[in-house]
């Protein structure tokens, strides 16, 4: 494992499974009672720059669970928000605590945070990438399909975070990945220099949902507009006007395809109710493995392999 989780292009496949076995084990061990103070005495400094309420609330829970303390510090209230340099914030946290989870806009600005942090470092979102949660969908898929290499994963929307990180994590997990977005909106040119890497696996960025949803073994997709970019809301609705997850779309894929919404979902926009609703079941699963899985994140990264 690296020293810090920023984004899953830096993780081999074989980090990536170390990770979702461990959040097997995980919520094994939590349906069954079994509790276990691998970070007992240690804290997270949990760092909140955009609004949430996934995030926080898992891994505020996680930590608890893992038997050590999380610590909220907004933006806004923190010296961050007042100016502070970001490498003086990383090297006081280091002194105090023993993992920093960062929910922030820029990557540039969590990359900076883990060189000087002598600390692990948590992504817990930015316009670039969002790994905790994807790799709470890896997890979510394998636990449904039993396995990932060879699925077929198709991502309708807007070429954003998730999307970056889904077509790095499928790839490296030997899934196919298509991905529709329109015109102007593709995923990051990083991410599609790197999806021309690889071997074993094919990736489609195509212009039509209908087209990348053809033989799909899950479909996932997300809001149009993300936060930071609620001025765009007008544009982006016409622009993703037909970039819709329905029973028209669902019925080119593969019988039993699986459905996946990172949330919060907007009804009637990028989803129809009747598609979310017939597939709530899997997509609160996604939602509830984003505890499971930051749980082994911070385990890994924060000494609880040790324990």
């Amino acid at each position: 494992m690296q020293k810090d989780l920023l984004k899953l292009l830096d993780l081999t496949k074989e980090d990536i499974i170390k990770i979702l076995n461990v959040a097997d084990q995980m919520k094994y061990n939590q349906k069954h009672g079994l509790t276990h103070n691998y970070l007992q005495g240690k804290t997270v400094a949990m760092i909140f720059e955009k609004n949430s309420t996934r995030t926080r609330v898992s891994f505020e829970t996680g930590m608890f669970q893992l038997g050590g303390h999380a610590l909220f510090l907004s933006g806004k209230e923190s010296q961050i928000g007042r100016g502070e340099p970001i490498e003086d914030t990383a090297r006081v946290l280091s002194r105090y605590c023993d993992g920093i989870m960062i929910r922030t806009f820029g990557q540039d600005e969590v990359e900076t945070l883990a060189k000087y942090a002598s600390i692990p470092v948590i992504n817990g979102l930015t316009d670039f990438a969002h790994p905790c949660q994807v790799l709470a969908d890896l997890m979510t898929i394998r636990e449904h399909k039993a396995r990932l290499e060879g699925l077929k994963m198709c991502f309708i929307g807007d070429g954003n975070n998730m999307a970056n990180s889904l077509i790095v994590g499928g790839l490296k997990c030997g899934m196919d990945v298509s991905v529709a977005c329109p015109e102007g909106y593709d995923p990051d040119q990083k991410v599609l220099d790197f999806a021309k890497t690889v071997t074993g696996s094919k990736f489609q960025l195509c212009r039509t949902p209908q087209e990348a949803a053809v033989d799909a073994d899950v479909i996932l997709t997300d809001v149009w507009a993300s936060m930071g970019q609620e001025g765009e809301k007008a544009a982006r609705e016409k622009a993703f006007a037909g970039f819709q997850v329905n029973d028209a779309l669902m019925a080119l894929t593969h019988e039993g395809c699986m459905v996946q919404h990172c949330l919060p979902a907007h009804r009637g926009e990028e989803i129809t109710a009747e598609v979310f609703e017939a597939h709530a079941d899997e997509i609160f699963d996604e939602a509830e493995n984003r505890l499971h899985a930051q749980k082994a994140v911070m385990f890994l990264l924060m000494g609880g392999e040790h324990a």
